[in-house]
């Protein structure tokens, strides 16, 4: 019996490893389509689907499916393609939030959105009245090793062009002008620095320190259940709480 709880927590474990594989891999491959439907199948001459490949080979990605991914946002393979959305809602306590969903059905996903938001004390907001609270953006992520410290991460900044430097407690985030992203990417690797990721994001301008405990659960309990949603391909939001908050919750 023992050898089987063993076995039994072994295949728990591999399960939830590979659904969080499975969501990575749907989430690279949607955003291989909409890159090549928007702007083409060479990624030579396709930022966009450059970046997505890499972060699709980075998350070990087969080529067939990065192929096929491409193929379909060219029309090569038939079936719907899917469209990007932003959808936009408040969260507990007027907290904003940006839902980017990738979807082949625009219906379905704004009713399976509302009904997430109406369960968990959200709702969706007009058209432009969250999305001024964010800024566009450029992100690259480098990996927060020994070698690589505050100096030397805002030196790398001033060098390839990028225009700030934060921490998050995992990896240097080194942001750029929308249209610089991918020179930045390519002067750092120039420079023997190979981006862990890099990506157009939606940066809060102004954030909001939660100092409640069940507004921080209520808020952290929506991003996870609106990131969690198949559709979905990114969730932003302006929130911030205390590590002490944070130790609580946890």
């Amino acid at each position: 019996m023992a050898g089987h709880n063993k076995w039994s927590k072994v295949k728990h474990i591999k399960a939830v490893v590979d659904a969080k594989r499975g969501k990575a891999f749907s989430k690279c491959s949607k955003e291989i389509t909409i890159a090549a439907k928007l702007g083409g199948a060479n990624p030579d001459m396709n930022p966009r689907l450059r970046s997505a490949i890499n972060a699709a080979k980075a998350a070990n990605m087969p080529n067939d499916n990065i192929d096929r991914a491409i193929k379909k946002g060219t029309g090569e393979l038939e079936g719907a393609v899917p469209e990007e959305i932003l959808y936009e809602a408040y969260g507990p306590g007027g907290i904003g939030f940006l839902v980017e969903v990738v979807t082949d059905n625009r219906n379905r996903s704004a009713a399976d959105l509302r009904s997430l938001l109406n369960k968990n004390n959200g709702t969706f907001a007009d058209a432009g009245s969250v999305s001024y609270q964010f800024q566009r953006r450029g992100e690259i992520r480098l990996p927060a090793d020994a070698a690589l410290s505050e100096d030397r991460a805002t030196e790398l900044a001033l060098e390839s062009g990028a225009e700030d430097v934060q921490h998050d407690g995992e990896s240097w985030l080194l942001f750029t002008a929308t249209d610089q992203l991918f020179e930045v990417g390519n002067a750092l690797r120039d420079l023997g620095h190979e981006p862990a990721g890099q990506a157009l994001i939606y940066q809060a301008a102004n954030i909001v320190e939660i100092a409640d405990p069940e507004q921080a659960r209520q808020v952290i309990q929506l991003h996870e259940i609106l990131d969690d949603y198949d559709d979905t391909q990114n969730v932003y939001s302006n929130f911030d709480i205390s590590d002490e908050i944070a130790a609580s919750l946890s």
